[in-house]
């Protein structure tokens, strides 16, 4: 399996563009062939040790059966819209794929 988790950090961190893209991570990246977990979600806040990594709005995770899986993921309609539509905020996007087992 491959665990494909993304960090987004947003030019306009307000609430309501946070849960906007978050709401996008629903509608266009959960129900790819090949997905066996899917989450997003924003920054827990009240987590504030010295270990926690704060820079970051909104994460997305998704776990996929294969990496084929992953790379068909990559190039899908839905994954491009998602990109188009909300690129235009993001100050920096982080990727941390690794292959998993369980």
């Amino acid at each position: 399996m491959l665990a494909h988790n993304v960090y987004f950090k947003l030019h306009d961190s307000a609430e309501a563009e946070q849960e906007a893209l978050v709401r996008d991570c629903f509608a266009y990246l959960k129900d790819h062939p090949g997905v066996v977990f899917f989450a997003a979600g924003t920054l827990a806040e009240e987590y504030d040790r010295p270990v926690n990594v704060t820079d970051f709005d909104v994460s997305l995770h998704i776990v996929f059966d294969s990496v084929a899986s992953h790379d068909r993921y990559q190039t899908a309609a839905d994954h491009v819209t998602f990109v188009e539509r909300n690129e235009d905020n993001w100050e920096s996007v982080r990727v941390f794929d690794s292959i998993v087992a369980r």
